[in-house]
């Protein structure tokens, strides 16, 4: 027993000392840590700079990262493209691991555009105004017109109150029918609204002169009733005037298929006096009948839908617009999207600046609340929410950035691969030579055209522009270069590169620049006083940058400045030769032409030229200028008037005299480098 017990003894301290020593033996061996190594997002074609940023490493890293490799580090910058297995080995030296870059797939926004209804169910149609635009050319009356109609409102309605133009206003005749009136729009507005798709007017009422008949802006106004296909009536105004002549003006419709009742037409033709307000409750009568045949109808009911006429900035109410509404009923409070604007309306006022609560079809109004100011011609919608808005408004700037991405990418790809082809041609015999080494050749090549003395290069008739270029990096430099390269206005001003070179202005870059009569170009370079003091001495533009893109602008407007001014003619006036009549001055018997001013005034001061039929027969200026008797400066329309000119010239009558005057206006390069 004695001996087991001991026997237990002896085991367990060894058993013990085991366990303690293979525990110490344990606690001492040292855990590795996970290292978790950076990843980096590679792809192909990647540039050194785009490397060392996917790294969050400096450029200086990658170049040492690839030294001892068989790339040539000298020839390396930040915009050199690098092959995937330097980028892969870049990467690896540097202790990180590399990652294939996603290729992101563009997912197709979902239309979020706004848009008008289906045709409403005949059922909720119920009759309304018509809509009616006056047209007809300058000078005819459409305006006096407008007027005399807002005026017989204001003194039915107001007393003489002061009426408030807004583009668009209502006529209610003594029977209680109504017709809204629109103000001209122009042509061009006009045709916008027909190409939206969206006429905002129901007849034309076509006002033409007694007077005078067929004019431009009357053929136009034609053409635009006929290709909008709406029906028209027309105004024959001035009718109070002796020398009116309405028979004469309908049969001259004739010839532009605007064929009048009494001629046999459906077109009906009312002769009025705007200035008197004669027979303007006839024509208000005739357009309500013309409207009936029409059978103009709307819907009253959901979402508006309508047309803006006018639009502008109001100093208490912020951005405001005239609309006619063409369906729905307009009320406070709606939420309206226009173009690339919104409104929610807080405001409506009718043509006399009073507060309406709402605006049924064919209603001018006023809506005031719109964020941004919408264009005229645009088309009007009512949509459910603020949110709602902003998501259209927000689809239809994207719609409009891809339109315009799609037209300049074709642009892009045609002028880079004319770019490329030229580079690849002027380069393919010096591919092999380093990027210094190409550009010493290429001078030498085109050294003959600065072997010229200063004096022949100074002294040409053609404009020229001599830059000299210094950038901080050969990267810069060629860049640059690259830019200048794709100048393509050289029938307009030469554009030289007399040098270039890394580093700051020197004095030997002004002497240089000064002896060529050029300008210094630096980029991320700086120039000493003593260089600034020198170049302001000289005369030479010292032009330093730290951007590109304005370096060129700047580039771009010297060349500009180096262009000689357009010279335009300005016609100030003309006169017609009546008779000839010879005046003693002295003992010299001096030729006269005894002219009437048909147009603008004769100025003495100014060139004069004669044209007999289709010819200029001289050119030059004036002896004397005389009205009556005296001596006269200048001599305005209606005004009898004697000149004699400077040469011996034939003057006959009938022949056109014409003052002008020459003005320069500046001219622009065509060179486009593209940004």
């Amino acid at each position: 027993p004695s001996m087991l017990c001991c026997h237990e003894y002896r085991i367990k301290p060894v058993w013990f000392c085991k366990y303690k020593l293979r525990l110490r033996v344990t606690s001492n061996q040292k855990v590795k840590p996970k290292v978790e190594k950076q990843e980096v997002e590679i792809r192909q074609r990647m540039t050194v700079a785009a490397l060392a940023d996917a790294m969050n490493k400096d450029f200086d890293h990658v170049v040492e990262a690839l030294l001892n490799t068989s790339v040539d580090v000298d020839s390396l910058d930040p915009g050199s493209v690098l092959e995937e297995r330097w980028i892969k080995e870049v990467v690896t030296r540097s202790g990180m691991k590399f990652r294939w870059a996603k290729l992101s797939e563009s997912k197709e926004r979902p239309n979020r555009d706004a848009f008008r209804r289906p045709p409403a169910d005949p059922s909720n149609l119920v009759p309304r105004p018509p809509v009616v635009t006056i047209m007809g050319h300058v000078d005819h009356g459409k305006t006096t017109l407008l007027d005399s109609l807002r005026k017989s409102q204001i003194v039915a309605t107001e007393a003489g109150g002061i009426t408030q133009h807004i583009g668009a206003f209502l006529v209610q005749l003594p029977t209680g029918e109504k017709i809204t009136f629109l103000d001209t729009p122009g042509h061009a507005a006009f045709s916008a609204m027909r190409a939206r798709g969206a006429n905002a007017t129901d007849i034309i009422i076509l006002v033409v002169a007694a007077d005078d008949g067929i004019m431009n802006q009357t053929v136009e106004s034609i053409q635009h009733a006929r290709r909008a296909k709406v029906p028209m009536i027309v105004a024959v105004n001035k009718c109070d005037k002796p020398q009116a002549d309405p028979d004469t003006v309908k049969q001259a419709l004739l010839a532009h298929d605007v064929v009048c009742e009494e001629f046999g037409g459906d077109i009906q033709a009312i002769h009025i006096s705007a200035l008197k307000g004669d027979n303007l409750l006839a024509l208000t009568e005739a357009t309500v009948a013309l409207a009936e045949v029409l059978e103009l109808k709307a819907e009253p009911s959901g979402p508006v839908e309508g047309l803006i006429i006018e639009s502008r900035t109001d100093k208490g109410k912020g951005p405001v617009t005239t609309a006619i509404v063409q369906r729905g009923t307009l009320k406070r409070g709606c939420v309206l999207v226009a173009g690339k604007s919104w409104a929610k309306v807080r405001f409506l006022f009718d043509e006399n600046g009073r507060t309406v609560m709402e605006a049924g079809p064919s209603s001018a109004v006023q809506v005031v609340g719109w964020k941004e100011l919408p264009s005229a011609g645009e088309v009007l919608l009512e949509v459910e929410s603020e949110q709602r808005a902003r998501e259209v408004v927000d689809w239809r700037s994207y719609q409009e950035e891809q339109q315009k991405l799609e037209e300049e990418q074709s642009v892009i790809e045609l002028k880079q691969k004319l770019h490329l082809e030229e580079y690849k041609k002027e380069r393919e015999g010096l591919a092999h030579l380093s990027w210094r080494r190409r550009k010493s050749v290429l001078y030498q090549a085109n050294k003959t055209k600065f072997s010229m003395r200063p004096s022949e290069r100074t002294q040409r008739d053609h404009p020229n522009l001599p830059v000299i270029i210094k950038g901080d990096v050969d990267g810069s430099v060629e860049a640059i270069l690259n830019v200048v390269d794709s100048y393509d206005a050289q029938q307009q001003c030469e554009l030289e590169v007399v040098h270039f070179g890394i580093g700051d202005v020197s004095e030997n870059d002004v002497n240089m620049a000064d002896t060529f009569a050029g300008s210094i170009y630096g980029f991320n370079v700086g120039a000493s006083s003593s260089v600034q003091q020198l170049a302001s001495k000289r005369g030479v533009p010292l032009r330093l940058h730290t951007v590109i893109y304005k370096l060129i602008d700047e580039l771009k407007e010297e060349l500009s400045s180096k262009l000689p001014p357009l010279i335009s003619e300005n016609v100030i006036g003309e006169a017609t030769v009546l008779a000839m009549f010879e005046v003693t001055v002295g003992k010299k018997k001096v030729p006269v032409a005894g002219c009437r001013v048909q147009k603008g005034q004769l100025d003495r001061r100014l060139k004069f030229r004669m044209i007999r039929g289709r010819d200029i027969i001289w050119e030059g200026s004036l002896v004397t200028l005389k009205h009556h008797k005296d001596d006269v400066n200048t001599v305005r329309t209606g005004m009898d008037c004697g000149l004699s000119i400077d040469g011996d010239i034939d003057v006959r009558t009938g022949d056109v005299i014409v003052c002008f005057e020459k003005l320069d206006s500046p001219q622009v390069t065509s060179w486009d480098p593209g940004f």
